[in-house]
């Protein structure tokens, strides 16, 4: 569609389709899983489009037939690998008559990490084409009778704008490590409690007992030979677990392994030089996302040493300001991940679903906004002396 400033507003075939330059010069080192490799690689492999639910259509805005905004933007015919849970509303709205599927989702497929997901090349544009973007998702949405349109682990100030057009906010809790200047791990233990700073001690030491050593390897320092032990990893935890779902395939990690390396960290626990777990994490400049994790043999405290102490340890080396392990588990706020909000927005077509929607969002930004302060008075972090 064509607005009469000469915008043009398209839905493009899928982010494989547009330019990887133009593309990466929006997400201008924001979240990894934006970047055209993650997206494009994720379609390549088969792991979105056809018979998988997720229909890649990235809503773009184009000037001059160039890229200045875009959002991406998926066809769902179902609410698997979003994270940000509404099966709920979907069964009030088919119990009410109104069609729930398919809907829009905007966000990057099977990740909770939050990131911008209205992209546009700095603050001066998003002032200008955010507004834009909001509106045609609703457009998009009632011109095809679709119930909703979903922006989930978007940024607060794009919540706050989102709202602005209509859509309802929505709040969530994840758990995650912040770094306040440690020189060393040793520097970081110091903050925790006491009963905490001797829990992980304890817990680290019994892996060496065990006779396991942890390697954390960056970019060009993981070898080939690790991405298949990695996706087996990955499978193993899919499979231990009755609720798990195989989103990704072997594909997808081939294509990381060619094109996405430089964003990869790998924490690898090796029993001789058999490796035996794994840690699928990525990072930009400032932060460390986990993803993925598994192995092939139980040892006792070695997931917390893998998934987390690793990471921790990694992130103060090479001064990344934070640490975000994924969605779940409280069990990680007693190794120093602290409580902290996540964004979503959502637009309803119907007004008896979206004010049946409003209400409930209302009482849940309330829940989390207690859970939040309470987390926090108990934190396994000691106060910081100003």
């Amino acid at each position: 569609m064509a607005t009469p400033d000469g915008i043009q507003i398209e839905l493009a075939d899928g982010v494989r389709a547009l330019d990887r330059t133009q593309w990466n010069e929006l997400v201008r080192g924001g979240s990894p899983f934006l970047e055209w490799d993650w997206l494009a690689s994720l379609e390549q492999a088969g792991c979105v489009g056809e018979g998988t639910g997720w229909d890649a259509r990235p809503l773009v805005v184009l000037e001059s037939g160039r890229l200045v905004a875009a959002c991406p933007l998926y066809v769902k015919s179902h609410s698997e690998g979003e994270f940000v849970f509404d099966w709920g509303w979907a069964d009030a709205a088919e119990r009410a008559g109104i069609r729930y599927y398919p809907k829009l989702l905007v966000g990057v497929p099977f990740t909770p990490a939050a990131g911008r997901r209205l992209l546009c090349r700095d603050e001066e544009t998003r002032d200008r084409y955010g507004p834009i973007l909001a509106r045609a998702l609703q457009e998009i949405c009632d011109n095809n009778e679709l119930s909703s349109v979903h922006v989930n682990f978007c940024r607060e100030d794009e919540a706050d704008l989102l709202a602005g057009e209509g859509y309802l906010k929505r709040v969530g809790i994840q758990y995650h490590w912040l770094n306040d200047g440690y020189g060393d791990f040793e520097d970081y233990l110091a903050r925790l409690r006491s009963k905490r700073r001797n829990q992980i001690r304890r817990e680290r030491r019994e892996i060496e007992r065990q006779g396991v050593r942890v390697a954390t390897l960056a970019g060009a320092e993981i070898g080939d030979e690790l991405f298949e032990p990695m996706y087996r990893f990955y499978l193993s935890t899919i499979q231990a677990r009755m609720w798990g779902r195989q989103y990704l395939n072997p594909e997808f990690f081939e294509l990381l392994r060619e094109r996405f390396r430089d964003r990869l960290v790998f924490v690898v626990a090796f029993r001789g030089d058999e490796p035996i777990a794994g840690a699928f994490n990525v990072a930009n400049d400032n932060t460390l996302y986990g993803r993925y994790w598994g192995a092939s043999e139980y040892v006792r405290n070695l997931h917390f040493e893998v998934c987390y102490y690793a990471g921790i340890a990694y992130c103060i080396e090479h001064g990344l300001e934070r640490f975000e392990p994924g969605a779940g588990g409280e069990y990680k706020q007693v190794r120093g991940f602290d409580a902290q909000p996540t964004w979503s927005s959502h637009f309803l077509s119907d007004p008896r679903l979206r004010a049946a929607i409003d209400r409930f969002l209302v009482a849940e930004r309330s829940e989390a906004d207690d859970a939040i302060e309470f987390l926090h008075e108990r934190s396994a972090l000691k106060p910081l002396e100003r």
